[in-house]
C-alpha cells in the first residue's frame, strides 16, 4: 500500500519541531515537557520575561501541533514587541508553513544563514531560561558581603546571555529579577583592545549617560564600567568603553554575541535595572558560567574573610611591622611598588610612629569569576597616628595561596 504524500502543513510543521527539539537538547526538558530536574520558580519581572514567557508558550504550541493558536500568540507578541526580530521569524515561518513545505527554519525572512543562526541562538538561551530554573535556595558565590549603601549587585552569565539583578539584604543578596543579554562576539575574559570580547572580573559602575549624550546605537542609555580594573591591569589587560547599554530604536533586542565587548539589553530591560545601578557603588560581576552556592557557605566565607581583615587591621595598629607584613603575599603589587619596595616603606614609616589607630567601614566583599582564590575587598579607611591623619577608600585583593589568605594588591578605590 503506498504511503500518502506529507501535506505542505506537515512538512513545515516537522521541520519546526525539528527545530524546537534542536533547541531543547541537552536541556533540561524531559519527555512531556516538564524539568528534568527540580527547579524553583524564580520570581517573574515585568518586560522581558512577560515576552519570553510568550515566546516559549507559542514554541510549545507549535511543538504541540497547534499551529493556529502558535500564530494567534505569535502576532499577539508582536503587536507588544513591534521589533522583536524573533519573533517576525517565527511568524514568517507559520505563515509559509500554511503553503508549502520550508526548506529551512527562516525560509520566510529572506535573511541570511548567520542572521537565521543568530536568531536560533537567541531563541535557545530564551527557552532555556525558562526550562533550567534557577538553582533550589542557591546565590551567586561572588556576593560574598554587600556594604551598607551598595542596594543592589549585578550578576552577568555570559554562557547563558543573562544578567542577573539581586537586592542587598542585610549584607547578603536577594534575587530581585534577570534578563536576557547580548555580550561579545569573540566570547568571555577579554585581553586586549579590540579583542570583541566581554571582560570577566568585578567591576563598579562608573557614570550614566542618558539617551541625550549618546548616539542612537546605544538605546535608551548607558552604564560604563571599571574595566580595566586594579587586577586587569596588573595581568596586563588593556582596552576601554565596556558598558551597560540598549539597542537601537528600530531593534528589540540583539543575538546572544553580537556585541564588541559590552553587555547589551533591550531598552526596556536597561531602563529597569537603571533605577537601581548607583555610580561609583553598584558591582557588576561578570562571569562565564555563574557558579550557585548554598547562602550558608557564603556566610561561612564572609565570617573567614571579616576576620582576616580584622586581623589585619589589628596588626597595622599595633605598629609590629612584622606581623604587619605577613598579610601581604610576595607577589604582592601596589601602583608603582613590590612587595620588597612595600616592605622597606612600612619599615621606615613605623619607625616614627609611636601610635597607629585605624577605622574601616562599608566593607564590601566579592569573589572573583574565573579565579576561584581571589576576593575584591573594598572599604573606607579612616587612618590616625601620632604624625598623621588621612581618609580614603581603599581596594585590597586578596588570594588564598598555601592554605591561607594573603594581599597581592592595594590601592585606592
Amino acid at each position: 500500500m503506498t504511503r500518502p504524500t506529507p501535506s505542505p502543513l506537515f512538512a513545515a510543521l516537522s521541520l519546526l519541531c525539528a527545530f524546537l527539539a534542536s533547541l531543547l537538547a541537552p536541556s533540561a526538558m524531559a519527555m512531556g515537557g516538564k524539568p528534568a530536574a527540580q527547579k524553583r520558580e524564580a520570581p517573574q519581572n515585568q518586560g522581558s520575561i512577560d515576552l519570553e514567557a510568550m515566546l516559549v508558550k507559542t514554541l510549545l504550541e507549535v511543538r504541540q501541533n497547534r499551529l493556529d493558536i502558535a500564530m494567534k500568540d505569535i502576532e499577539a507578541l508582536l503587536k507588544i514587541y513591534p521589533n522583536f526580530k524573533l519573533a517576525h521569524l517565527i511568524r514568517g515561518d507559520l505563515l509559509m508553513a500554511r503553503a508549502h513545505p520550508l526548506s529551512t527554519i527562516g525560509s520566510a525572512a529572506g535573511a541570511s544563514q548567520q542572521q537565521i543562526s543568530d536568531l536560533r541562538e537567541e531563541a535557545r538561551a530564551r527557552l532555556l531560561r525558562h526550562l533550567e530554573q534557577m538553582p533550589v535556595n542557591r546565590v551567586p558565590k561572588y556576593l560574598v558581603q554587600f556594604q551598607p549603601e551598595q542596594h543592589h549587585a549585578i550578576v552577568v552569565d555570559t554562557s547563558k546571555s543573562r544578567l542577573y539583578l539581586f537586592q542587598n539584604d542585610n549584607g547578603t543578596p536577594r534575587y530581585v529579577a534577570d534578563y536576557y543579554v547580548s555580550s561579545g562576539k569573540a566570547g568571555a575574559e577579554k585581553i586586549k583592545e579590540g579583542d570583541q570580547k566581554t571582560p570577566m572580573g568585578v567591576y563598579f559602575v562608573t557614570a550614566s549617560l542618558p539617551k541625550t549624550q549618546i548616539s542612537d546605537f546605544y538605546g535608551s542609555g548607558a552604564f560604563p564600567i571599571s574595566y580595566p580594573n586594579e587586577w586587569d591591569r596588573q595581568q596586563g589587560k588593556n582596552g576601554h568603553g565596556i558598558w551597560l547599554h540598549g539597542v537601537p530604536s528600530d531593534t528589540y533586542s540583539r543575538p546572544p554575541r553580537a556585541s564588541n565587548g559590552c553587555v547589551v539589553l533591550a531598552n526596556p530591560d536597561l531602563d529597569k535595572i537603571g533605577k537601581n545601578l548607583q555610580v561609583g557603588l553598584t558591582p557588576v560581576v561578570i562571569s562565564d558560567n555563574v557558579d550557585w552556592i548554598d547562602p550558608r557557605e557564603l556566610a561561612a566565607q564572609r565570617s573567614e574573610l571579616s576576620r582576616r581583615v580584622e586581623n589585619w587591621r589589628l596588626d597595622w595598629e599595633s605598629v609590629n611591622t612584622d606581623k604587619y607584613l605577613q598579610h601581604y603575599s610576595r607577589n604582592f603589587r601596589a601602583p608603582g611598588q613590590n612587595f620588597h619596595s612595600w616592605e622597606d616603606q612600612k619599615r621606615q614609616v613605623n619607625a616614627g610612629k609611636t601610635w597607629v589607630k585605624v577605622k574601616l567601614s562599608n566593607i564590601s566583599i566579592f569573589g572573583y569569576p574565573g579565579n576561584e582564590n581571589l576576593m575584591v575587598i573594598t572599604f573606607d579607611q579612616d587612618y590616625s597616628s601620632n604624625n598623621l591623619r588621612n581618609q580614603m577608600k581603599k581596594r585590597q585583593y586578596w588570594k588564598f595561596d598555601s592554605n591561607e589568605w594573603k594581599i597581592v594588591y592595594e590601592g585606592a578605590a
